[in-house]
């Protein structure tokens, strides 16, 4: 598969997503020059968006939503806030929900149902992919982690930031979850509204406001401002003090790194399962791919930039880092973001021979050229790395041998679904801090978790051995305990 024409990438860092991005300037409106006061009409209205997007549970509940004009109430950030929508809100976000929710003709509902069935299969170890691999890879992006960066997502915020992207991979891979039955397409629609709502943020407007003054030759520098004096700072009004310049850097979550991150989920996914030893058919990698590109029409995602087989998201994959290295900015935020996460999932690792190996794993699925951009090259101790080499050659050995005789025995997918459990059960299925979904789809999700709890395809010693790593009897059920236990110290830390 060629390479896309340069030009043509390059292109695609000047544009975004009109429909989302109409929708947020027509419900923000136009924003006072200088610094916004932290009373401002638009961070007021900033929060009744959040009220309504909370309404949004399930596909079937967005295809029958609408919003009338007056006040509404909800919560934003765990306390009750009073909204109002007046008409250019309610008639913006009706016809983004009615337009944006639409599946596009090519989407295959067989392939959307086996892609979920692999899901389903390698869910548990598909957390170890999301931490060492898929976000990784995401952060390689200079301009892409210089957002994150600006937001403090990652380096304060990292296991939010994790929670909130499997806030939208569980609904959209649960069985179901593209269909009217599910809840993948109305979560899908929040990030992509967040999306526009991030590029209207630091632009001060929308990026066809900023593309037209930079092609008639005004100023293309959207200078930084002073953040509103006194009270607790937002991410919303640190994005829109930071600064841009859409000449040099293009638009914020631009198409070019939409289709990047889209490509972290589904093909760096794959990719990391045939590093493992445990790749999947060449039919199923394709479903799977066709899965993403299905989200990433709903995410407002050019179809010229999805691709349909590994060699095609390879070739584009390398195309895209190889551009972004190109781009460096100063200072690097990539180091900061690559730190928090790795200790993010050490600290979560029992014995401290094994905290190093988050980074020794993601050197090995993302390879040395991303560890370098994310600073995680540092020698580890030799007792770690000898441990971490040892185990992972003697149970691909292993695997090798074994399957002459059970072709789906893996020990590389019962190493990886132990280590998957215990950062799970830390950071994306505490009960103390649960994932920002609905009830009902908490509990989809509790279902398919119990599901996890033994492999199908490994034999009974194996699987009573992931018992006394993880824990006995139904995953969920030990996820619930050890939130049990983790309440009172919960309780017990400040406010």
């Amino acid at each position: 598969m060629p390479p896309l024409p340069e030009a043509e990438l390059a292109g695609m860092q000047h544009q975004a997503d009109p429909l989302a991005d109409q929708t947020v300037a027509d419900m923000l409106g136009p924003w006072p020059p200088g610094t916004v006061n932290a009373d401002a009409e638009q961070w007021k209205r900033l929060d009744t968006v959040n009220i309504l997007l909370g309404q949004w549970a399930d596909n079937a509940g967005i295809a029958q939503w609408t919003v009338g004009v007056g006040p509404v109430q909800g919560t934003v950030g765990g306390k009750p806030v009073d909204g109002y929508v007046d008409q250019a809100m309610a008639d913006a976000l009706n016809h983004y929900v009615c337009t944006a929710q639409v599946l596009p003709d090519w989407a295959d509902a067989h392939r959307i149902e086996r892609a979920e069935k692999l899901f389903m299969e390698h869910g548990a170890l598909s957390c170890i992919l999301l931490f060492c691999s898929s976000l990784p890879e995401c952060y390689v992006i200079p301009d892409l982690s210089a957002v994150l960066h600006t937001a403090g997502q990652l380096e304060q915020n990292t296991e939010y930031r994790i929670r909130s992207t499997a806030a939208m991979i569980f609904p959209v891979m649960l069985h179901g979850g593209m269909s009217e039955r599910g809840a993948g397409v109305a979560q899908v629609l929040k990030v992509r509204l967040i999306h526009a709502t991030i590029r209207n943020l630091i632009l001060h407007g929308s990026p066809q406001r900023a593309l037209a003054n930079m092609n008639a030759g005004h100023d293309s520098l959207i200078p930084p401002t002073a953040l509103p004096p006194g009270g607790r700072v937002t991410m919303f009004q640190m994005l829109h003090a930071r600064g841009w310049d859409v000449a040099a850097d293009g638009l914020p979550c631009n198409q070019e790194e939409l289709a990047y991150t889209l490509l972290t989920f589904g093909y760096v996914f794959l990719r990391s399962l045939q590093r493992l030893g445990i790749g999947l058919p060449r039919r199923d990698e394709e479903a799977y791919l066709h899965t993403w590109n299905v989200v990433g029409h709903v995410l407002g995602i050019e179809r010229s930039l999805m691709v349909d087989t590994m060699a095609h998201g390879k070739v584009l994959m390398a195309q895209m880092q190889a551009r972004g290295r190109a781009d460096s900015i100063a200072p690097d935020p990539r180091p900061a973001l690559g730190q928090a996460l790795m200790e993010t999932m050490a600290k979560y690792l029992p014995w401290d021979i094994v905290k190093p190996f988050p980074r020794l794993m993601t050197r090995y699925l993302c390879g040395r050229a991303t560890a370098s951009d994310l600073g995680l090259t540092q020698p580890v101790p030799w007792s770690s790395a000898l441990l971490f080499w040892v185990v992972l050659t003697v149970a691909r050995v292993l695997d090798a041998v074994a399957r002459l005789v059970m072709p789906r025995f893996s020990l590389v997918r019962a190493l990886t679904r132990v280590l998957g459990y215990h950062f799970m059960s830390h950071v994306l299925m505490s009960q103390t801090r649960p994932l920002q979904l609905p009830t009902e789809l908490l509990n989809q999700v509790d279902d398919v978790v119990h599901a996890w709890s033994d492999d199908p395809h490994a034999p009974r010693w194996l699987n009573r051995l992931e018992d006394r790593l993880t824990t006995r009897g139904s995953w969920s059920t030990g996820l619930a305990r050890r939130a049990q236990a983790a309440r009172p110290a919960q309780a017990q830390r400040p406010a």
